[in-house]
């Protein structure tokens, strides 16, 4: 009995999550219009997505961000930001450590989402991972944006790994962006995401509770003076920098 209560209250949570996110695209309506008309007003579409969209969900389902910075992101300077994934919520949390713009690339089945996907369309760099045109695209798309000085955000596991694997192995795109601007890439860690509200259920129940998610921020990897040949290598080094991490706090949990 007191099991079928909690999926109940889990289920209706996880429900509250798209009620949530419908409320916040319709709070800000008028801004998320005409802050996706051009890709110049970017950053005032992230500013509202950040501070008003991204809030009203982290908040509504009871999170709290809690991110410790070995160093510090600086306004006005681009940056390869790159995590692991396995929640929904990890958008949020990464809006929630970059005051300054940082642009998405994500998976295109998303932009099916009656609304939230329109803006997602035309704010975030889409990739149809079975199909190498559009990896090739986004490339295209990612260089533009780089070149406007704009940070991107890619997950390099490309994809959500099964719940036994706690990194899966990293993919190119973003570490040859990375050598090819120049740019640092920034290594995070979330510790909590999967754990408080996992992006499937595959726990043979329903999972997740509200709470703190906390994120670790590493100190910053620099590409500067290395080429595509030093890729592997980069690759390598950040995620061993993540891999640790998660595994030291997997270990403690």
């Amino acid at each position: 009995m007191i099991k079928a209560i909690k999926v109940f209250f889990i289920a209706v949570w996880n429900v509250w999550f798209y009620v949530l996110g419908f409320i916040g695209i319709v709070i800000t309506l008028p801004f998320l219009i005409i802050f996706s008309i051009k890709e110049s007003f970017y950053p005032y579409f992230y500013w509202v997505a950040r501070n008003i969209w991204s809030n009203i969900i982290m908040y509504g389902m009871g999170f709290y961000p809690e991110i410790k910075f070995k160093q510090h992101i600086k306004k006005g300077k681009s940056y390869m930001l790159v995590s692991n994934h396995k929640s929904m919520i990890d958008i949020m949390l990464m809006l929630s450590l970059s005051k300054d713009p940082i642009v998405f690339v994500g998976k295109k089945e998303l932009e099916k989402i009656p609304l939230f996907g329109y803006f997602y369309r035309r704010v975030c760099i889409l990739v149809d991972r079975s199909s190498p045109e559009s990896r090739k695209e986004v490339y295209t798309k990612a260089i533009k944006r780089l070149e406007t000085g704009i940070s991107v955000c890619i997950f390099p596991e490309g994809g959500v790994p099964d719940p036994s694997v706690i990194l899966d192995k990293f993919k190119n795109g973003a570490f040859s962006l990375a050598i090819q601007f120049q740019i640092p890439i920034v290594p995070i860690t979330f510790l909590d995401c999967e754990k408080k509200f996992p992006y499937f259920f595959a726990y043979n129940h329903f999972y997740g509770s509200p709470g703190k998610l906390r994120a670790n921020v590493h100190e910053f990897i620099e590409t500067k003076g290395l080429n595509q040949e030093n890729r592997e290598f980069l690759k390598e080094k950040v995620y061993d920098i993540m891999h640790k991490d998660l595994l030291s706090n997997s270990s403690q949990n």
